[in-house]
């Protein structure tokens, strides 16, 4: 698992009543995660659908803790499904969040179009990566530090990675 936080690229902070209706106030971070996938995902395979599902869930499952500690710290925070571009924890405006627009934005990684879906390639594990995104209005320091703390408690989901550099 790799992991980067930014400031909102100009779609969220442009969209973000369209994205999260019900936020008062603006997206100050985002945190991109990326994980390793055992397989390609440039095409609908059974492998690579079980492959994202696992995925998603292990991204969900840290993605719920963040956002539960920012949010008792006083901070809205959300989670975006990957398989949707709806965030969970918010009721969901119009627009749908693309995770892998997102994370071409933020760390300029390139992107191929596969029947209709965008497919991020990573420098070192091609289009073999999982990405997925949290929003926060909490400062982009205050959510890396929080994301850290629960990568720490939840180790044994982790196999291998770190904090990507820019």
């Amino acid at each position: 698992m790799q992991y980067s936080v930014h400031s909102p690229n100009e779609f969220i902070a442009t969209h973000r009543p369209k994205l999260l209706p019900d936020w008062s106030c603006p997206v100050a971070s985002v945190l991109v995660v990326l994980q390793s996938c055992p397989c390609e995902l440039l095409q609908r395979t059974q492998q690579a659908e079980v492959q994202k599902q696992t995925l998603r869930q292990r991204f969900l499952s840290v993605g719920y803790e963040v956002a539960t500690k920012l949010e008792r710290m006083g901070y809205l925070a959300d989670v975006f499904d990957p398989k949707t571009g709806r965030p969970l924890r918010s009721r969901p405006g119009p627009l749908r969040l693309d995770d892998v627009a997102v994370v071409r934005s933020c760390l300029g990684y390139p992107i191929l179009d596969r029947n209709g879906c965008s497919v991020l390639l990573h420098p070192a594990w091609g289009s073999a990566v999982y990405p997925s995104t949290i929003v926060s209005s909490a400062a982009p320091d205050v959510l890396d530090a929080v994301f850290e703390r629960s990568l720490s408690e939840c180790h044994q989901l982790l196999t291998s990675g770190g904090k990507l550099t820019e």
